[in-house]
């Protein structure tokens, strides 16, 4: 029996599409399960050479590792606390003593300096959200037993469970808010009602594969991953497998309206696009890669897990995208009429026809902005951000952190830990006690003796700084203080806690930025010199996704203290921004300047710009306002960290596509002319190379 030509040519794509579906179906789960491997314990994530990640492993000796402390404080509702209330806080706290989560022996509560508040300490296990959540909720309800007084719960343990709490809708309000803004920019800019649909369903089965991929390396231990990873994970594949669908998806249009069938439209479609993609996606992936340079372990973690997610972006956007658009043909666009090739909109035509007209005027101009822009990026300050400006809108830690730093010196509760040698203890307790911005310093004792805790010849000391812990005065104490203990003969001391580990990851993260910055520019160089088979082209476009970059600061440093009021950005920030938007800014140059080649092989030099960006214009500008959505979207879990990350991809994705992509790359290019194609000479006639 013959079997109809018709049959043999449906059948690859219908089966690529089933091979999806039963990723998207058997994997799917997965996202919603990827925070059973993932931890938001911050000291997962500490510089591998940091001294307080060596403080951290030697402070297990002493059983102080595995617990979070809880700091309950009492605030007296008239006037100051009494007796009677001292008393009856500390019964509290010791009858928590043995109960679910609670580890030793709470401390008693003893009374602030101003007489108005009372304060404890009680340790709890390790847990996270909702079993984290119940341990406190049992430490606050036997805190509110004390009359006339308001209780709160400060400290690690309680800023864990709001971590948690801020993180816990991350695979579905995070996710669902992504798909639904993509879903409707694609709507409104396609006005066609099967092609958004199609786009969404291949970047959801990416994320499905993705996902299972990250939770089988992370379940063994291979790859780490955290709510932040996971979240910036969910967006990354979503955007970028929707930014190539639509590259491929206007090709296949193009080549729909030059008169091919939907079968050799998809093909030709694939064969065009690929090396663009592809090109695209290893700037992204490698550059992410490149974050394995990284001495901290956050950054080292978000390297593969990005990575993995673009290279199952790209699978689905080549192979089942292109079968989809194969059995839908036209269907794909209704309403809307594929249109030939060069009949881009009339907006993107006038602006050809500017970067024509006075490409040197557009480009000087366009420059001389961005540079003005980039000026104000020296105001965007790295220190880290505070705990009062970590949750956005607030957080039951925060309020207890004021009230807690409002009546006991900052560091109360959250102390600076010392490790030093036994024999040196009285030494190093007085060094520390003299060394300014300290209130206190005393040794971890055991027993009801208060016997100094010696392990393996060590002594830990808690050392109290008169600053609050998160802030810049407690971090600018930690070098002096290791200076000076350094200095104690014989004494091996080494300084970590809070405070130490968020200075040690504010010096750690600047020292990144010399190595991983660098790194990433020389990959993307190499990328685009291959690509385009040219040196002086590579090297523009480097230069103008830097100058976006610089001038992305400058704006976030003016909008983040005038606007939104925050005192300083978290140190990943400015590494996290570079990375995305170097690479994601030389993405939409390599789709466009591929074009452009392409154009230029065909019709010259002076006519591929114009073709190039007329043809381009419109799919790049709607891959940018989509990408632009989907960071955006990440203002949905409460954190500052995240919120100034949104803003700066988001808002640098827009300046890339509506600025730099559109009149300074383009007028570049057309000023210098056939130039810039160096070495190599696509103006040439060539003659044409695809046919089906």
């Amino acid at each position: 029996m013959r079997i109809p030509r018709g049959a043999v040519r449906v059948l690859p794509p219908l089966l690529a599409v089933l091979v999806w579906l039963g990723v998207g179906g058997a994997l799917g789960p997965y996202a919603g399960r990827l925070n059973e491997v993932a931890t938001n314990d911050q000291a997962s994530f500490l510089p591998r050479s940091a001294e307080s990640t060596r403080v951290l492993a030697e402070q297990e000796k002493f059983r102080q590792g595995d617990s979070y402390p809880a700091i309950v404080v009492w605030t007296a509702e008239r006037g100051t606390v009494g007796e009677e209330q001292r008393t009856a806080a500390t019964r509290a706290l010791a009858s928590l003593a043995g109960t679910p989560g609670v580890v030793g022996a709470p401390t008693p509560a003893f009374a602030s300096r101003d007489g108005k508040a009372l304060s404890g300490v009680v340790r709890l296990e390790p847990a996270r959200g909702e079993e984290l959540r119940a341990e406190l909720d049992r430490v606050r309800a036997a805190a509110e037993q004390v009359p006339g007084t308001t209780a709160h719960i400060a400290g690690p343990a309680a800023v864990q469970a709001d971590l948690s709490e801020a993180f816990a809708g991350i695979d579905g309000v995070l996710l669902a808010v992504a798909v639904v803004a993509v879903l409707l920019i694609l709507l409104l800019v396609y006005r066609s009602l099967a092609l958004p649909f199609v786009i969404i369903i291949g970047a959801v089965f990416a994320l499905a594969l993705a996902c299972a991929v990250v939770y089988t390396l992370a379940d063994r231990g291979l790859v780490r991953v955290d709510g932040t990873v996971q979240g910036i994970l969910f967006i990354l594949v979503i955007g970028a497998a929707t930014d190539y669908a639509l590259l491929l998806s206007a090709r296949f249009r193009e080549e729909l309206a030059a008169g091919r069938d939907r079968y050799a439209a998809g093909l030709l479609a694939a064969r065009r696009s690929a090396g663009a993609i592809v090109a695209s996606a290893a700037t992204v992936g490698l550059g992410l890669l490149a974050l394995l340079l990284s001495d901290l372990t956050n950054n080292r973690a978000l390297g593969p897990v990005g990575a993995i997610g673009i290279v199952c972006a790209v699978l689905a956007a080549l192979t089942f995208l292109p079968a989809a658009l194969m059995l839908l043909g036209r269907a794909a666009y209704w309403p809307s009429r594929p249109r030939p090739a060069g009949q881009g909109h009339g907006v993107w035509r006038r602006i050809a026809s500017l970067v024509d007209r006075a490409p040197r005027r557009v480009w000087a101009t366009t420059a001389v902005a961005l540079i003005a822009l980039a000026a104000f990026s020296p105001g965007l300050s790295a220190k880290g951000v505070p705990l009062e400006e970590t949750f956005v809108g607030g957080s039951p830690s925060v309020e207890a952190q004021r009230a807690l730093s409002e009546h006991f010196p900052g560091g109360s509760g959250n102390p600076t830990v010392v490790i030093a040698a036994a024999d040196r203890l009285d030494q190093v307790v007085a060094v520390a006690e003299d060394t300014q911005g300290v209130a206190s310093a005393a040794p971890l004792t055991a027993g009801p003796d208060g016997a100094p805790l010696v392990v393996d010849g060590r002594v830990r000391i808690d050392v109290t700084l008169e600053a609050p812990a998160d802030s810049d005065a407690a971090k600018e104490v930690i070098p002096e203080l290791r200076d000076r203990l350094h200095a104690v003969p014989g004494a091996d001391a080494l300084v970590g806690g809070y405070t130490a580990e968020q200075y040690d990851t504010r010096v750690v993260n600047a020292a990144d930025r010399w190595v991983v910055m660098p790194v990433v520019l020389g990959i993307i160089l190499l990328i685009l010199i291959a690509l385009l088979r040219a040196l002086p082209i590579p090297l523009l476009l480097m230069a103008t996704v830097a100058v976006n970059y610089l001038a992305t600061l400058g704006v976030s440093a003016l909008v983040f203290e005038n606007l939104l009021g925050f005192g300083a950005t978290d140190p990943s920030v400015p590494l996290y921004g570079f990375v995305f938007l170097v690479a994601l800014g030389v993405d939409y140059n390599i789709f466009l300047m591929s074009r452009v080649r392409e154009e230029t092989v065909a019709h010259g030099a002076r006519q591929g710009v114009l073709r190039g960006l007329t043809t381009t214009g419109g799919v790049i500008t709607s891959a940018g306002v989509v990408l632009a959505a989907t960071f955006a979207a990440l203002l949905v879990i409460p954190l500052a960290f995240l919120a100034q990350l949104a803003f700066i991809v988001a808002f640098g994705v827009l300046l890339d596509t509506l600025v730099v992509r559109s009149l300074l790359v383009p007028a570049l290019v057309a000023d210098i002319g056939p130039k810039a194609w160096w070495p190599s000479s696509p103006a040439r006639p060539a003659p044409p190379s695809d046919s089906v």
